[in-house]
C-alpha cells in the first residue's frame, strides 16, 4: 500500500487525475507515459533552429551535382575567397615545399668533362683562330681517346638545305685513305663478278645476295650495282636508305664499270652532304696518319667543296671551319674557301 500511495502522489505532482481505484499497474503506466512524452518534447528542436540548420544536397553520379564536381566548386569558393582576403600562402601540410625559390647552380659543361678531355682542352686557345696546319698539329695532340681517334672537319655552310640547289651532296677521293678498312658489296650481273673480285670487292653476288638482304644481314660499308639491277633494290629501300647504304649516282655507287667503282671505295673514295643545320661533316683520317697526310686530305676536300658552291648563293659561303677529334674539343680554324 505505500507504493500505491507514492505512485498516487507522483501522479498527483504530474497532474493525472487517478483515483485509488487505480491499480499499480495502471499507475506506473500513467507516470511512464507523462515522462516519456516530456522527454521527446525536450528533444524537439525549436523553429528557428529548423530554418538555420543546412538541407540536405542531392548529389548525383555525374554532372554538375556529382560529388567530384561539388568538391572542385567547393575548393574554388575557398580559393577566391583566400584570394579576396589577401592570402596567398599554399593551404597545405606541405606548403614550405611549394615556395618557390632559386634553382639549383647548373655546373658548366667543361667541368662535367672528364679529367682527360679537360686536360687537353688547355692546350687550346678559344679565342684564337689557327691556320689549317697549326690546327691539325694541334688535334694530333688534344685526342683524349685511347684508340686511334679520327680526325673530323666540321664546315657550318651558308646555305640553305631546303633549295635543291643548294643541298650539297659529292663525293671526294682521299689521297691518303680514310684509315678505315672498307667492306665493299656488289650487286650486278654474273659477268661482272670476276672484275669486282679481282678490284678487291668482299661481298659479290645477285640473286644470293638479294636473300642475304631479305635476312637484313648487313656486314658491308658501301653497296656498288649496275644501273640496270637497281631497280630491283627498290623493296629494299626502308632497310638500306636510313643507313646510307642505298647506291646513288651522286655517290658513285651506280656504276657501269663496277671494277673502277670498288677500286675508288677501297682507295678512300668517301661521300659528304649537308644536314639539316647546314653543316658538313667529314673524317679526313686518323691520329696517327700525322699532319702531313691529314693536310693532304683536308686538302682535298675542301677543294671538292669549292668546287660545289651553288651559283645561286649571294651570301658567303662558308661561315665558320672547326676540326676535332672524336672525342676531343672544337679547335677553330680559319676559313680556307671564300
Amino acid at each position: 500500500m505505500a507504493k500505491k500511495a507514492e505512485l498516487l502522489e507522483q501522479a498527483k505532482t504530474l497532474g493525472l487525475e487517478l483515483t485509488d481505484k487505480s491499480t499499480i499497474a495502471q499507475l506506473e503506466a500513467a507516470i511512464a507515459g507523462v515522462t516519456a512524452t516530456e522527454a521527446h518534447e525536450g528533444d524537439t528542436p525549436s523553429t528557428e533552429a529548423v530554418a538555420e540548420a543546412p538541407k540536405e544536397v542531392k548529389v548525383a553520379k555525374a554532372g554538375k551535382r556529382s560529388v567530384k564536381a561539388l568538391t572542385e566548386a567547393e575548393e574554388k569558393a575557398e580559393k577566391e575567397a583566400r584570394k579576396a582576403a589577401g592570402d596567398t600562402t599554399p593551404q597545405s601540410e606541405d606548403a614550405e615545399t611549394h615556395v618557390k625559390g632559386p634553382r639549383p647552380v647548373t655546373r658548366p659543361l667543361l667541368e662535367r668533362r672528364g679529367k682527360a678531355y679537360r686536360k687537353v682542352n688547355e692546350l687550346i686557345n678559344k679565342e684564337t683562330i689557327y691556320s689549317l696546319a697549326d690546327a691539325l698539329a694541334l688535334a694530333t695532340k688534344t685526342s683524349p681517346s685511347k684508340f686511334d681517334a679520327s680526325v673530323e672537319v666540321h664546315v657550318k655552310l651558308g646555305v640553305d638545305p631546303r633549295q635543291a640547289d643548294q643541298n650539297i651532296r659529292a663525293t671526294v677521293s682521299l689521297p691518303n685513305g680514310t684509315g678505315k678498312t672498307i667492306r665493299v658489296a656488289v650487286f650486278a650481273p654474273e659477268s661482272d663478278h670476276a672484275a669486282a673480285k679481282k678490284a678487291g670487292a668482299d661481298i659479290i653476288g645477285d640473286e644470293d645476295f638479294l636473300k642475304q638482304l631479305d635476312k637484313e644481314d648487313i656486314n658491308f660499308d658501301i653497296l656498288v650495282a649496275t644501273p640496270q639491277y637497281m631497280p630491283r633494290l627498290g623493296k629494299y629501300a626502308r632497310l638500306l636508305g636510313p643507313r646510307g647504304l642505298m647506291p646513288n649516282p651522286k655517290s658513285g655507287s651506280v656504276a657501269t664499270d663496277v671494277a673502277k667503282a670498288v677500286q675508288e671505295a677501297k682507295a678512300g673514295k668517301v661521300e659528304y652532304r649537308v644536314d639539316k643545320q647546314a653543316i658538313v661533316h667529314l673524317a679526313i683520317g686518323k691520329v696517327s696518319f700525322g699532319v702531313e697526310k691529314l693536310a693532304g686530305n683536308a686538302k682535298a676536300f675542301f677543294d671538292s667543296l669549292q668546287s660545289q658552291k651553288p651559283s645561286s648563293l649571294k651570301s658567303s659561303y662558308v661561315k665558320s671551319t672547326h676540326i676535332s677529334t672524336t672525342q676531343g674539343p672544337g679547335i677553330k680554324v680559319e676559313n680556307v674557301i671564300n
